[in-house]
């Protein structure tokens, strides 16, 4: 019998949800979104911003339009030739490479690296994880800064809810989750309902606390690293919304 491949490797995963993970609601956003990036990153236009696992290119794009010279890597070629048109029929200048971020580097690139929308840590194996974290570190500057932005252990644990779903464009999108390994892994269930099809595929991923965050980091090379509750730079504590870790190379 042939290998089951991994679910993050099912490109025909990614073409499927694609319309309901980047809505219209998400790309409304994305701009006050990068504002947050900047401010919190404290980058300028005409530095070198790698988005690893840029997806369609939400935060490229937009990245490109301040004058960032932006590096945009997935290893989804449907979402890379969407990525790449929106750029050529905007006139911009954006890299995108098709490559997996356990492989992807480049030696002392980049001025900034960013990982969004829970981008990370679909791997069994930690040690790929760690890999990912090693890259980035490579491919980052001298002073180089990373944001890891994700949602950690605590987060989900004040706003679990086991079941749940939305509705855009005529598309309802039907959610399962449970956690196990002691709150180190959790398993999802995805329903699309899109007019008379129905569509259902299951994922998985590690939880990290924001502590864990932070000593894997801090293991792989990075020197300092600040853990906030939003891209906005607001404290993590109870009120958290995300898990937004800024570490320095």
């Amino acid at each position: 019998m042939p290998q089951t491949i991994p679910w993050h490797e099912d490109d025909t995963l990614w073409e499927t949800w694609g319309p309901v993970m980047f809505s219209r609601q998400r790309w409304e956003g994305t701009p006050a979104e990068v504002d947050d990036i900047i401010s919190l990153l404290d980058i300028r236009p005409g530095m070198r911003v790698l988005d690893l696992g840029c997806g369609v290119g939400r935060h490229s794009l937009e990245l490109a339009r301040r004058g960032f010279h932006v590096t945009g890597v997935d290893r989804t070629g449907k979402y890379l030739e969407q990525a790449r048109e929106n750029a050529r029929a905007e006139g911009l200048e954006i890299e995108f490479v098709q490559e997996d971020m356990r492989v992807f580097s480049r030696q002392d690139a980049f001025d900034a690296v960013i990982n969004m929308f829970t981008s990370f840590s679909y791997f069994e194996d930690p040690e790929e994880d760690r890999q990912v974290v090693v890259n980035v570190h490579r491919s980052l500057k001298t002073g180089g800064i990373f944001v890891l932005e994700t949602s950690s252990k605590e987060v989900l644990a004040r706003v679990f809810r086991e079941r749940d779903w939305s509705e855009e464009d005529g598309i309802i999108w039907l959610q399962e989750r449970k956690v196990s390994q002691n709150w180190g892994w959790m398993w999802n269930r995805w329903i699309m309902l899109k007019g008379n099809e129905r569509i259902e595929r299951e994922i998985s991923h590690r939880l990290y606390s924001a502590t864990e965050i932070v000593a894997l980091l801090k293991g792989c090379g990075f020197t300092a690293v600040d853990v906030y509750g939003g891209l906005d730079g607001s404290p993590y504590d109870h009120t958290a919304r995300r898990t937004v870790a800024v570490a320095r190379k």
